[in-house]
């Protein structure tokens, strides 16, 4: 089968890992090749936690600059930052809820504009899809359900071979029961913010 590759970043605290697993899960219980490896910074300070998922017949997890099909970023800045791992072809999936780093609440960086950010990425890859997920997470009923609503946003993009059913599956299965709806919600309402990019 095709060899898809997916680089996913994010901030400690903010889920990313609990996204891979799930992911990894889908894709073992519908018989899809996948291997996985993560990088853990300082979570607990709000450093990058980076996960890299490859779906098919690879003999590694490691995804070089230029290789990655999707890059799925959990907090702008960090989506930038792995930038040059995606080429022309790559599709990006970012929130654009910002976490400034300890640096710039000390004023001793700038965080980057936004639109520029978006400008940014445009220009060096296929597609981009930008939007708040932490307003969704809000609105599906917990702020920690970000990594939910950026699922359903990547898995509406066709590109995984990995469908919405499968991913409920695994969320049913690797939820808490008393997080279960927030967390489906939240999958739907992404999905459904991705729906919004097609054909743009």
């Amino acid at each position: 089968m095709k060899i898809t590759r997916l680089i996913i970043v994010a901030v400690g605290g903010q889920g990313n890992l609990l996204a891979s697993k799930m992911l990894g899960e889908a894709a073992l219980s519908a018989g899809i090749p996948v291997h996985m490896s993560e990088i853990h910074g300082m979570a607990q300070r709000g450093g990058v936690v980076e996960s890299s998922l490859v779906f098919g017949d690879a003999e590694s997890t490691i995804i070089s600059n230029g290789e990655a099909d999707i890059l799925l970023g959990f907090e702008p800045s960090e989506t930038l930052r792995a930038l040059n791992r995606c080429n022309k072809n790559s599709t990006v999936i970012t929130s654009l809820a910002p976490i400034p780093p300890f640096t710039v609440a000390i004023g001793k960086g700038v965080y980057p504009d936004l639109e520029q950010l978006q400008k940014l990425i445009r220009s060096r890859t296929c597609e981009l899809i930008a939007f708040n997920a932490l307003d969704l997470a809000k609105q599906a009923g917990n702020i920690m359900s970000t990594n939910m609503v950026l699922l359903g946003a990547l898995i509406q993009t066709n590109i995984l071979p990995i469908s919405a059913d499968q991913i409920k599956t695994a969320i049913k299965t690797k939820t808490k029961k008393i997080f279960l709806d927030v967390n489906l919600k939240a999958f739907d309402l992404g999905f459904e913010a991705a729906l919004k990019f097609s054909g743009e």
